[in-house]
């Protein structure tokens, strides 16, 4: 049975009632405080330059980790398909930064003044680009090379510098006889005697003739960098419109990509295993060895225990422009300063390799 309420309690929940509606708005001049607004996020698509794999890792440890997100960027990571696929990407603006050999997009920035890129921070500050032979060969030095049958793709960055190469070691570029295959299959031809060399980044071909029944004491490496090439390496870069637009944004990946380069450095294999989050299906055993490789090969040269993470030589940076120039044959030589810039590397100090 309801029973009626009593005056006193309805006029105690009527001021409860009015207890609990919101103030009115101040008058005249004084407003509400307006809440703060949401710090700006940048997204950045991201293109590697080939798969995901241990030298991916400093990429991979700044996303990870959050390091990236701390710097309010939003960023997606892609594998790519090579160095020339990811200039490429970049400049049409389905990525607006990526992860390629600068000496691909030299060329490039030749080739297409309309559409050129600029690279912010190399990471491979020795090129990878190599000679790869086997023991019992006949080719004990370079200059053995002359007169084999060498495979390759068609447009191998180590294939189409070949002539470079040739001259530094004092042989006609003319003097070898090129056998164009796919990349998944040089390694192979060279393991069964199909050529007697292949050109292939050092860690690519180092690995890959291993995965073909190869021992490692029977493979003949001829690193182009070790020769007296002063090529650099993979760097990044985007369009000078995107990072003139993301002037704090692009200094915050790299300083975020620094950590992660730091980290990589210290403790490869529980970089690897970040890289293993990512791609499940990779050998972490390889993988760990392959991002040693890079880190001593290319990542940590005494060039980098100087100058730090990212940086260019002035200097070398010129030489490597004019090889690339006279190793493809360019029309033109691009200035030092379109080509590289340090504007958005982190001071000196948040750049050095650990222990320094």
């Amino acid at each position: 049975m309801l029973r009626k309420l009593t005056l006193p309690l309805v006029v105690a929940m009527s001021i409860t009632a009015c207890a609990t509606l919101p103030a009115p708005p101040p008058s005249g001049s004084q407003q509400p405080t307006a809440a703060p607004a949401k710090a700006k996020v940048t997204h950045i698509r991201f293109s590697l330059d080939w798969a995901i794999e241990g030298p991916s890792a400093p990429f991979l440890i700044a996303l990870d980790k959050g390091y990236f997100a701390e710097e309010g960027l939003s960023v997606v990571i892609d594998r790519g398909t090579g160095s020339a696929g990811t200039v490429t990407k970049i400049a049409s603006g389905a990525y607006e930064m990526g992860y390629a050999d600068i000496n691909s997009m030299i060329e490039f920035n030749v080739k297409n003044p309309d559409k050129a890129l600029q690279a912010i921070a190399i990471l491979y500050n020795n090129a990878p680009m190599t000679v790869f032979t086997l023991k019992g060969k006949g080719i004990n030095t370079p200059s053995d090379l002359a007169g084999k049958k060498l495979g390759a793709p068609a447009g191998d960055a180590g294939r189409r510098l070949f002539p470079l190469f040739a001259k530094q070691v004092g042989i006609d570029p003319n003097s070898v006889e090129w056998v164009t295959m796919e990349p998944a299959l040089r390694e192979a031809a060279l393991a069964k005697g199909e050529v007697d060399a292949i050109t292939a980044f050092y860690g690519s071909g180092w690995f890959g003739l291993l995965r073909n029944k190869v021992a490692p004491e029977d493979i003949v490496a001829f690193m182009y960098a070790e020769q007296g090439l002063p090529l650099y390496g993979n760097a990044v870069m985007a369009s000078p419109k995107f990072l003139q637009e993301n002037e704090e944004a692009v200094k915050g990946f790299l300083r975020a990509l620094a950590r992660g380069w730091q980290e990589a450095l210290a403790d490869p294999a529980a970089a690897v295993e970040i890289v293993k989050r990512r791609e499940p299906l990779i050998d972490t055993e390889i993988e760990t060895q392959r991002l040693k490789m890079a880190i001593e090969k290319h990542f940590l040269t005494e060039e980098v225990k100087q100058n730090g993470f990212g940086a260019a030589d002035l200097e070398r940076l010129k030489k490597n422009i004019a090889l690339v120039v006279e190793g493809f044959a360019l029309t033109s030589s691009p200035q030092p300063e379109t080509i590289f810039t340090d504007k958005y590397l982190p001071p000196k100090e948040l750049r050095m390799p650990p222990g320094t």
